[in-house]
């Protein structure tokens, strides 16, 4: 389409315009945006995952279908998976790139809205596209569209408000230029990005506009570093020097900050043990002096000594769940203060902290520069330290070699798969017993090997995110460690793996059903209720028959995928040999028993109910309480 130039008769000023569908504008202008990070400077949108339906099959997939851009479309076989996709495919890239996802109207857009919750939770870059109800009206209502007798403005997609960190609509084609520059804004910022909604009407998506040329130009949006105040630094540093025992949560702002070595350099030079969240892990070696393992609910007994001893707990790029904190009984030395090193203030105000608002990378270097100055070094025993660390390695090396004559121990599937792949290949989860023991056992030797998507716990994030993350990294193997309940929400994307000719690898631990929860209801005084994959029984009218029996390598085969069974360490070990040397996606179907892993030193609260006729559960209640007692209020 060529431009065309308009004169303006007052100011004599020529506005060079070209026409274009709205649809049309919004790729020329995803296909201008670029990202720059310490000088260096990519592409920032990458493609677009899509499903086509009403909405946007005449709009934006003709603009894809016909406009020239480097911007490739990826066929989605479910709207939440595409999703998913498309987060995993950002966090892998450090937040650097990104992908679209758009959908048609209705259903096909709400699908998207646990997926937008995950992006947003975990902050994560990811540019929803949904279609909507006609903006003009007049074949209304038409099919699929949400009507609301009390407010005929709403329509499905306002059910991403609550999880999207940006949220427009476009009633006309003009307005997607500014709805576009403030996307991008918050796509590309640090402390805001999460999910960005654009719900685009049917109509408006194939209605067209003379658009400014110059809206079009490339664009480089600058991730600046952000450094500490003066006084913000001063104060860390006083507050590091008055203390003895320090210890570091580190959480997935190193990651992101790209700041893995100075955290390294930092704990050497002043003897500080690290701790790592669900979304730190890899940042730090795990056979690194310093490295304790996992903190909190899922964390290991070395970790969580010292935590609990800890005058001073340092997090980097942390949110402090409930997880990482123990539901806030973590830290019981009386004495212990917090200093949160992070760019979000939210983040940063956690458990009353002292805040250093700043990029982790940079913070690191300068505190390190000034604690260097006063001659500090933490007061640990060297013994101690590495006496809690030799302890905790004992522990996962039984843990990995756990047998039992019933069948597999999914701690002992975990130890193989961990001797077996290569260093630097990746492992993705999400949800169930898996995260906690991954968590505690699993071992990272480089960073970005490990990727946990924790914060939302999403089921079904497993097999779609292994796509993602061989999207970005080609050159290494993905796998997706996911239980039968997490495969059964959902694998679409390993048709699209397939499609794709991008390989990943899915280990599938079968425990007949949601035993994660089925462990938390015992726990708490349940004899175990409507969590296990079990046929009906006719007598109780509970689900309490003979478990359900699933042929998931079968499912594999069927389209397309290689699928091995594996009942024993040995057949596991050759399925995994197998499976490296195949070209296409494969799965793995590993019959396990419920994860027999225990906490340590840790707790996670739980509504448990205050009247009940079951002793065990007024027991349990009465247990919480005790606890409760230990917790910090806020």
């Amino acid at each position: 389409m060529e431009a065309i130039c308009v004169a303006n008769e007052k100011s004599g000023v020529k506005n060079e315009t070209i026409r274009l569908t709205m649809s049309q504008a919004l790729l020329k202008f995803l296909d201008n945006q670029y990202i720059e990070v310490d000088g260096e400077v990519k592409k920032f949108v990458k493609g677009i995952f899509g499903i086509f339906g009403h909405g946007n099959a005449t709009g934006l997939a003709e603009a894809l279908e016909r406009e020239e851009s480097d911007i490739t479309l990826i066929q989605g076989k479910n709207e939440q998976g595409m999703v998913h996709t498309a987060t995993a495919y950002a966090k892998q890239k450090n937040r650097q790139e990104i992908y679209a996802c758009t959908t048609s109207i209705g259903p096909g857009a709400l699908n998207m809205v646990t997926a937008a919750g995950t992006a947003t939770v975990n902050r994560i870059p990811v540019l929803l596209l949904p279609s909507d109800n006609f903006a003009t009206r007049q074949p209304d209502p038409v099919l699929q569209q949400i009507e609301d007798p009390s407010d005929y403005t709403m329509s499905a997609t306002d059910a991403f408000k609550p999880v999207s960190k940006y949220w427009d609509r476009i009633v006309r084609p003009e307005q997607l230029m500014t709805a576009c520059l403030n996307a991008i804004r918050v796509l590309t910022d640090p402390v805001d990005t999460g999910a960005v909604t654009l719900a685009l009407p049917q109509d408006v998506q194939a209605e067209a506009f003379d658009y400014p040329v110059e809206f079009f130009k490339k664009r480089i949006h600058t991730v600046e570093r952000r450094t500490p105040s003066e006084v913000a630094l001063d104060r860390a540093v006083e507050l590091i020097k008055s203390k003895k025992k320090p210890f570091i949560i580190a959480g997935g702002g190193v990651h992101y900050s790209l700041a893995t070595n100075e955290l390294k350099q930092f704990i050497e030079d002043f003897q500080i043990p690290v701790g790592e969240t669900q979304a730190g892990k890899s940042a730090l070696a795990w056979d690194h002096p310093m490295y304790m393992g996992g903190t909190g609910a899922n964390g290991s007994k070395a970790s969580n000594v010292l935590a609990k001893d800890a005058d001073l707990i340092i997090g980097i790029g942390t949110r402090l769940t409930d997880f990482s904190t123990a539901s806030k009984v973590a830290f019981q030395n009386p004495e212990v203060e917090f200093l949160s090193i992070n760019v979000c203030s939210m983040d940063a105000m956690k458990m009353e902290s002292q805040m250093l608002i700043a990029d982790a990378k940079v913070a690191l270097a300068e505190l390190s520069d000034r604690l260097k100055d006063e001659n500090y070094t933490s007061g640990y025993e060297a013994s101690e330290l590495s006496s809690l660390k030799e302890e905790w390695d004992k522990e996962v090396d039984r843990l990995f070699n756990l047998q039992s004559e019933e069948g597999l121990e999914q701690s002992q599937v975990i130890g193989e798969l961990n001797k077996f792949i290569d260093e630097k290949d990746i492992i993705t989860c999400a949800a169930g017993s898996l995260p906690g023991d991954l968590l505690k056992l699993w071992r990272s030797s480089h960073p970005k090997t490990y990727h946990m998507e924790y914060g939302f716990s999403t089921m079904g994030y497993e097999v779609q995110a292994a796509l993602g993350i061989k999207m970005a990294e080609p050159d290494r193997e993905a796998y997706a460690i996911v239980g039968d309940g997490s495969y059964l929400m959902l694998h679409s994307e390993l048709v699209t793996s397939l499609q794709e000719n991008k390989k990943i690898n899915i280990v599938l631990l079968d425990n007949h059903g949601f035993q994660c929860i089925h462990g938390l209801q015992v726990g708490q005084g349940s004899e175990g209720f409507g969590n296990e994959f079990r046929y009906r029984n006719a007598s109780t009218n509970q689900l309490s028959g003979e478990y359900m029996e699933f042929d998931f390598a079968a499912h594999a085969r069927s389209m397309g995928a290689k699928g091995y069974t594996a009942n024993t360490v040995e057949e596991l070990r050759d399925a995994l040999e197998k499976a490296k040397q195949e070209t296409v996606s494969t799965l793995i179907h590993v019959k396990t028993l419920p994860s027999k892993v225990p906490g340590y030193e840790s707790w996670w609260r739980l509504g448990v109910a205050e009247v009940s006729n079951s002793e065990k559960v007024k027991n349990a209640y009465e247990n919480m309480e005790e606890k409760l007692n230990q917790a910090r209020k806020y």
